[in-house]
């Protein structure tokens, strides 16, 4: 079994994409999801600086659009005859993984995040608030203040880390006074996603998901609600949009992995968080973080 793995917010880096536009299509393919998208993507993964693509509306779309590309670049290993591939991605990584397993086109996938990252940006505007990841400690114990500080445990990632989200203020008096045995480091993201924060970007997209049609899976794909399988197409969009409010389980996503038997990772770009964790929460399953034709390449031979 080999795991497709999708990574979310914050992975991107400047000019991450440049190396890829040498490859056959790759330009042409970014310049049909930007045109879905509403944002020039080439333009965003080559050019642009850190601030800018730091940006909830910019970088959502432009995560997605990188592991849709390279997963086409890989699909004719990924033909929905084998029963040995796994999709899973990491929050906004979800919607990659839904493209590529088959429940969503690629337009309705880039449609989708430009609504998500539109109102996920505007809900984030409206009060200040932020995300810090809490590295060590015991978890029950870091639950537990992160509890009693009023913040989310947004992101439950596993080998010992956990995101919390709230306000800034909220997420100062934690790193003052962290938990026994852990560390605070604040992250370069925009707003408490994952928490009832977001709760104003649910409706924009209860109202777009009318429109569209999703499919059922041709490849187990895997939800950051609980880390199961999801069931069908419907459902699978029905997760997505509750899950801007939901904290995302990827240590129970990196269990259910674990429970399959799956003997290699491969993360797709901007590849290499994921690839992290899974050296901490899955220990000695061998993993690849693609960032590169080289690795690219890698990956097919994985693959078969």
């Amino acid at each position: 079994m080999i795991a497709i793995v999708c990574p979310g917010q914050g992975s991107q880096k400047p000019g991450f994409l440049t190396e890829w536009l040498a490859l056959e299509g790759v330009r042409a393919h970014l310049d049909r999801l930007g045109e879905a998208a509403g944002l020039d993507l080439v333009h965003y993964g080559t050019e642009a600086d850190e601030e800018s693509i730091k940006d909830t509306a910019v970088a959502q779309p432009l995560i997605v659009a990188a592991g849709i590309v390279a997963g086409r670049l890989l699909a004719d290993r990924l033909g929905p005859e084998r029963e040995d591939i796994v999709f899973a991605g990491h929050s906004v990584g979800e919607i990659t993984a839904s493209a590529l397993a088959g429940a969503l086109t690629e337009e309705e996938a880039m449609v989708f995040v430009r609504t998500r990252a539109n109102a996920m940006a505007q809900a984030a505007a409206a009060v200040p608030t932020g995300m810090s990841a809490v590295l060590g400690g015991k978890e029950d114990e870091v639950l537990a203040a992160l509890r009693a500080g009023g913040l989310t445990p947004a992101n439950i990632n596993g080998g010992g880390q956990i995101v919390a989200a709230g306000t800034l203020e909220q997420l100062a008096a934690l790193a003052e006074n962290p938990p026994a045995r852990a560390r605070v480091i604040p992250l370069k993201v925009a707003g408490a996603f994952h928490t009832e924060h977001m709760a104003p970007a649910l409706e924009p997209l209860r109202e777009l998901v009318r429109s569209l049609s999703p499919a059922d899976p041709v490849h187990t794909l895997l939800s950051n609600a609980d880390g199961a399988p999801v069931p069908s197409g419907a459902a699978g969009l029905e997760q997505l949009v509750a899950q801007v409010c939901r904290p995302v389980r990827w240590d129970l996503c990196m269990a259910t992995l674990l429970d399959r038997g799956v003997e290699q990772i491969v993360e797709l770009p901007p590849a290499g968080t994921l690839v992290g964790l899974a050296k901490r929460g899955m220990k000695g399953v061998p993993a690849l973080a693609v960032n590169s034709a080289a690795e690219l390449d890698a990956a097919r031979s994985i693959l078969g």
